[in-house]
């Protein structure tokens, strides 16, 4: 038996925790009450990165012909986001996964566009954060998804070869950015991320629960 991958990478939101559902329903409440829609299809491009890539305010700006107070308006908005994650749990499989890893050895880490304060509070609260060997977050690099350096900084936390790496990624970007670092990719799109386009990922599956890790891990 021969190990086909000497780490797996997991992004964050998405992934770990389904925390882009609840982000995505305030905002389409945001945009009806100024009397528009945020169509999945248009909001799924900053999914994995961030406003960068595009962003929902300049956007909704443009739908209603003016610069809003986003000062005034973001305060209540991610308070509301919040409320809906406080019932957030792990995602279905990625327990086991983790257990499995850490039982064969397998050194685990986490890159996510997020913030290390996001992804390290979720973490804790979850009792997670002793299973990861190290954390790459938007502070630690210059560029987030879809630039590859999220994935090369986890590498190199590691202390493995990024072509010896498996990236778990819900998103389009997460796996270009991936595939750019040189590593594989398991996609694991969710109710945000369904309607992307996975097929030059290395296996595409609808929950970590539905594969075993030896499946992909070990050849």
């Amino acid at each position: 038996m021969s190990v086909s991958f000497d780490a797996v990478i997991f992004d964050f939101d998405g992934v770990i925790v389904d925390t882009e559902w609840a982000i995505y329903q305030t905002w389409q409440e945001l945009y009806l009450e100024h009397g528009a829609e945020l169509p999945l299809d248009v909001y799924v491009q900053c999914v994995g990165s961030d406003h960068g890539a595009w962003d929902p305010k300049a956007y909704l700006d443009g739908l209603v012909g003016k610069s809003l107070d986003w000062d005034a308006i973001l305060p209540s908005k991610h308070a509301e986001s919040r409320k809906l994650l406080e019932a957030e749990g792990v995602m279905s499989g990625v327990i086991q996964w983790l257990d499995d890893l850490l039982a064969t050895g397998i050194p685990i880490g986490v890159a996510s566009s997020s913030s290390v304060e996001w992804v390290g509070g979720w973490l804790e609260k979850l009792g997670l954060s002793g299973r990861f060997v190290s954390f790459s977050c938007r502070d630690h690099v210059e560029r987030i998804k879809p630039a590859p350096d999220l994935f090369l900084d986890a590498a190199r936390k590691l202390g493995v070869d990024p072509a010896r790496c498996l990236v778990v990624e819900d998103s389009f970007n997460g796996m270009v950015a991936a595939h750019t670092a040189g590593m594989s990719v398991l996609a694991v799109p969710n109710r945000i991320t369904a309607g992307q386009d996975f097929s030059a990922a290395l296996r595409r599956v609808a929950s970590l629960g539905d594969v075993r890790f030896e499946e992909i891990v070990i050849a």
